[in-house]
C-alpha cells in the first residue's frame, strides 16, 4: 500500500509541472488526463498527446476535452454526449424537412386556387351549363378537402417547429461544451478558434477558408435536404484529405476551414488545389428520390501566418482571398502567388 502511494505521489509530481508547462487548465478532467499521460499507462494517449505537442506547445481546451473523452470518459458519459449529438442532427434535419414540406404545400394550395380562377373561362369555351356545374361541384369539393388538410398540416408543422426550436435552445444550453458539428461530424467553430490560437502561439500555420459555390441556389432549387447532403459530402472529402497534422472544421453554414501547421504558402496552395479538384468530382445523390446533383464546386482563400498575426488578422486575410476567388468566377484557389 505504501509503495502504491509513493508511486502515485511521484507521478503527481510529474503531472503538475507538465500542466504548468503546457498551460493546461487545472480542472479535474485535465488532472486525470495528464496524470494518465505521466503514468504512461495508455500508449495511445501518450502518442496522441506527443503528436499534438509537436504541432502546438499549448493544447487547446477542446483538444484536451477530446482526448479525455476518447481515453478516460466512462461509457455512460460518452453515451450521453453521443445522444446529444445524434438528437441535434435529427432535429436539424427534421426542421429543414418540415420547412421544405410547408413550402411545397403552400405552393400546392396556390395552384389549386389558380385552378378555381380558371374555371371562369370554361363557359366561354362552349361547355354546357350542366357540364360546367358538374365540374365546379367536383372541383369545389376536392379543393375544400385539400385546403382543409393543407391548413391543418401547416398548423401542425408550425406547432412542431415551435417545439423543436425550444428543444434546440435547451439542447444548446446543455451542450455548450460540444466539440463537433452535428451535421458533418467535423470539429466545430469553437474548436477551430481554440486550435488556431494554440497553433499561432506555437509557430507558423496556413489557413484555408473554403466556401461551397452557389449554395443558396442549391437550397432553393433542390431543397434543404439536398443542401445538407452537399455539405456532408464536402465535409467528408475535406476530412479524407487532411493528413500530416492538418485538420478540417465546420466554420459555419456552407463554409469550412482547414488548418495546416508549419506549412509554407506553396505547399498550402498545392494542398488547396488538390482539395478543390477533389470536390469538383463529388456526385451527390438523394437516396429517397434518386435525384443527382452535379457540378458541386468550392472556392478557397489562403492566408499564411506572419509575425504579429492574431487569429482575427489571419482569418481576415484568408477571407479576403476567398472573396476574390468568388469574385473572379468561383471554383478557384486564391491567391495565385505571394
Amino acid at each position: 500500500m505504501a509503495d502504491e502511494l509513493e508511486k502515485s505521489f511521484q507521478i503527481l509530481k510529474q503531472t503538475v509541472p507538465l500542466m504548468v508547462k503546457h498551460q493546461v487548465l487545472t480542472v479535474p478532467t485535465n488532472y486525470a488526463l495528464w496524470y494518465t499521460y505521466a503514468s504512461q499507462k495508455s500508449p495511445d494517449l501518450n502518442q496522441q498527446i506527443d503528436e499534438a505537442l509537436k504541432i502546438s506547445a499549448q493544447l487547446s481546451e477542446s483538444k484536451t476535452t477530446e482526448l479525455y473523452r476518447q481515453h478516460l470518459a466512462d461509457t455512460q458519459e460518452l453515451n450521453t454526449w453521443q445522444l446529444r449529438q445524434s438528437l441535434e442532427a435529427m432535429l436539424q434535419e427534421l426542421n429543414q424537412t418540415m420547412q421544405d414540406t410547408r413550402k411545397e404545400s403552400d405552393q400546392f394550395r396556390q395552384n389549386m386556387d389558380g385552378c378555381l380562377d380558371d374555371l371562369a373561362k370554361v363557359e366561354k369555351e362552349g361547355w354546357t351549363l350542366e357540364e360546367v356545374m358538374g365540374l365546379v361541384r367536383t372541383m369545389v369539393q376536392e379543393t375544400q378537402g385539400i385546403r382543409k388538410s393543407t391548413l391543418s398540416f401547416n398548423a401542425a408543422l408550425a406547432s412542431a417547429e415551435k417545439e423543436i426550436a425550444q428543444l434546440r435552445e435547451q439542447l444548446a444550453e446543455s451542450q455548450h461544451d460540444a466539440l463537433y458539428d452535428a451535421l458533418t461530424g467535423l470539429r466545430n467553430r469553437r474548436y477551430f478558434d481554440e486550435e488556431l490560437k494554440a497553433m499561432l502561439a506555437k509557430g507558423d500555420v496556413a489557413l484555408l477558408l473554403v466556401d461551397i459555390d452557389h449554395f443558396k441556389n442549391i437550397n432553393d432549387t433542390y431543397g434543404h435536404v439536398m443542401g445538407d447532403l452537399v455539405i456532408k459530402a464536402v465535409a467528408k472529402k475535406l476530412r479524407s484529405l487532411c493528413r500530416d497534422g492538418a485538420d478540417a472544421f465546420r466554420y459555419g453554414g456552407e463554409e469550412f476551414a482547414v488548418l495546416l501547421p508549419a506549412t509554407p504558402f506553396a505547399s498550402a496552395r498545392h494542398r488547396a488545389e488538390g482539395m478543390r479538384s477533389a470536390i469538383e468530382k463529388i456526385n451527390v445523390v438523394n437516396r429517397l428520390t434518386n435525384e443527382s446533383l452535379g457540378d458541386v464546386t468550392a472556392s478557397f482563400g489562403i492566408a499564411c501566418s506572419a509575425n504579429g498575426d492574431s487569429p482575427q488578422t489571419l482569418i481576415e486575410r484568408a477571407d479576403k482571398q476567398l472573396y476574390d476567388a468568388k469574385r473572379l468566377g468561383r471554383n478557384r484557389v486564391m491567391p495565385l502567388a505571394i
